[in-house]
C-alpha cells in the first residue's frame, strides 16, 4: 500500500496529523499524552522488575493504558481513518491494473540481474529491553536500529573491524547507551538527547536538555579503522570510552 503512496499524499497526511496532535495538546490540554506517558513509564518499571510479580501488574496495567491512550488521541484517530482508506482505494487499484496485460520483453531485450547477499544484522530492532554485543568475538556489521526501552551495550574489543568507516546508529526513547572503543579506533560521536548526561572520551556533560552534541578523535578524518556512532535519545544517558 504505502509503495503506491505519493510523497506528497504522505506528507499531507503527516501534516494533518502533527494539527490534530497540537490542537489536542492546546484545546484538550494534552490529557491522553500525558496519560500515553504515564502508561509508559509503568511498561519500563515493569519490564525492569518484570521477574517480580509488581513487575508483572505494572507492566501490563501500563501496557493496556498505553493502547486506550494512544486509540484516544485525535491523530491516531485520522491517522487510522487514512490508512483505511488508502487501503480501500489501493486495493481497488491493483484489482483493476490486475485485469491489464502486461507487456513482455522481446527476445532482444536482456533484464541484467546484479548479484546481491542478504547478511544477518548484529542487532535487531526491539521495543523492550537490553541488548548488548556478545562477550565473545564475533563478525562486525553496521548497525541501524531504532528501540523503545532498555540499555544498549556495543563492545568493538571483541570483533575485528575492517580498514574502513563503519557505522554505528541508534534511535533510542528510553535508555542508555554504552559502547566501547579500542585505543587505536578513530572516533567521531553524533549525540542528541531531550533529556540525559554524556560522557564522550573523557568529556563529561552532567546535564542535557534539548542539545546535539558531536565530538571526534584528532586523526578521525585521516586514519582509518574509524567508527562514526549517531545517537539520539528521548531520556537516557550516553557513554563512549576506550577499552
Amino acid at each position: 500500500m504505502f509503495q503506491r503512496l505519493s510523497t506528497d499524499t504522505f506528507n499531507w497526511i503527516l501534516i494533518i496529523g502533527v494539527i490534530l496532535f497540537v490542537i489536542e495538546v492546546a484545546f484538550f490540554h494534552g490529557g491522553m499524552i500525558f496519560s500515553a506517558l504515564f502508561s509508559g513509564f509503568f511498561i519500563y518499571i515493569g519490564w525492569k522488575k518484570f521477574y517480580r510479580l509488581w513487575g508483572k501488574i505494572f507492566f501490563w496495567f501500563g501496557v493496556v493504558g498505553l493502547v486506550f491512550a494512544v486509540l484516544n488521541m485525535l491523530a491516531v484517530r485520522f491517522l487510522i481513518l487514512a490508512a483505511i482508506v488508502l487501503f480501500i482505494i489501493n486495493y481497488s487499484k491493483s484489482k483493476q491494473e490486475s485485469e491489464q496485460i502486461n507487456p513482455r520483453l522481446t527476445g532482444t531485450e536482456e533484464v541484467k540481474n546484479e548479484t546481491v547477499t542478504q547478511l544477518k544484522p548484529l542487532f535487531n530492532h526491539k521495543v523492550f529491553g537490553d541488548q548488548r554485543t556478545e562477550d565473545t568475538a564475533y563478525q562486525w556489521r553496521d548497525i541501524n536500529i531504532h528501540a523503545a526501552f532498555g540499555d544498549r551495550v556495543i563492545d568493538l574489543s571483541n570483533t575485528v573491524l575492517p580498514n574502513d568507516t563503519v557505522v554505528i546508529s541508534l534511535r533510542h526513547i528510553v535508555g542508555n547507551v554504552e559502547i566501547h572503543v579500542p585505543y587505536e579506533v578513530e572516533v567521531s560521536v553524533h549525540h542528541s538527547a531531550v533529556f540525559g548526561r554524556a560522557h564522550i572520551l573523557g568529556k563529561h556533560h552532567w546535564k542535557l536538555m534539548n542539545q546535539s552534541l558531536l565530538y571526534q578523535t584528532e586523526d578521525y578524518d585521516t586514519t582509518f579503522p574509524r567508527v562514526k556512532i549517531v545517537t539520539s535519545v528521548l531520556s537516557g544517558d550516553i557513554e563512549v570510552k576506550r577499552i
